[in-house]
């Protein structure tokens, strides 16, 4: 139990994820809040990672190597998250500085595109279920604890809308699809069992964005797919459980 959801003023879990009408009550200052934001050296989540931190965030940003380049001013990780060992130090790093965690951005992810699944190669499937649903499962794991202790703490999965069940799922991509479709199932669960104390989860469709794997063509840039994943990581209280894009609910 948090001490927001202590307070008799507090929203129940209901009211935090029933009420789209409303506008969510944001942090306008994230001083003296940690965040820790995966793949945070590049594309997307290098823009998260940015913004948190012109917000007045410590930012904790996850990256797979030593070698990435990263601002002075965030603390590195070494953070591969198919490695549940790296996924353990990362959390233990940041408990050994922070009261607890307050923003968790799972932003990392890999796409093999193209190949219907009966051409699909194994290894290809392995990969992007490592990670980008197992992980994301595991940071969820060890982050919760240190996150329950803050006073509003936030769950950002990056999914894509190539995830959503309304769609044909046709075109290829098996394992990109389904695994989206599985981070959408995450943020629901953790909706569904953490938000009576004070979790806010929620995913977010970035848009196609030109990054290394949204390819050349894509309309987007990353400044402006980071929009509304920034935007979700800085509610106060709001809508949890729910899927986004531009601001907007989307189906799943």
């Amino acid at each position: 139990m948090t001490d927001a959801d202590a307070d008799a003023g507090a929203p129940d879990a209901a009211a935090r994820g029933a009420d789209l009408s409303a506008e969510p009550d944001l942090y306008d200052d994230l001083s003296g809040q940690a965040a820790l934001v995966t793949g945070a050296n590049r594309g997307i989540g290098a823009e998260i990672a940015g913004n948190l931190a012109e917000l007045g965030a410590t930012v904790y940003a996850g990256v797979r190597s030593v070698t990435y380049d990263l601002p002075d001013e965030y603390e590195r990780v070494t953070l591969d998250v198919s490695q549940e060992g790296d996924i353990q130090d990362a959390l233990n790093r940041i408990g050994e500085s922070e009261d607890g965690l307050d923003i968790l951005v799972n932003n990392a992810g890999v796409g093999h595109f193209g190949a219907a699944l009966h051409e699909e190669q194994t290894h290809h499937l392995d990969h992007s279920i490592s990670v980008n649903l197992r992980g994301p499962m595991l940071l969820c794991k060890y982050a919760l604890p240190p996150m329950l202790n803050t006073e509003s703490p936030r769950i950002v999965n990056v999914s894509s809308g190539m995830g959503t069940l309304g769609e044909e799922q046709s075109g290829g991509s098996p394992a990109y699809r389904v695994t989206k479709t599985g981070i959408n199932g995450l943020t629901k669960y953790l909706h569904g069992e953490y938000a009576e104390e004070g979790l806010i989860a929620n995913s977010v469709c970035p848009g196609w964005v030109h990054t290394e794997l949204g390819g050349e063509e894509a309309p987007r840039t990353p400044a402006q797919g980071a929009e509304t994943p920034t935007w979700l990581a800085r509610f106060r209280d709001g809508p949890g459980g729910r899927f986004w894009r531009d601001r907007e609910v989307i189906d799943w």
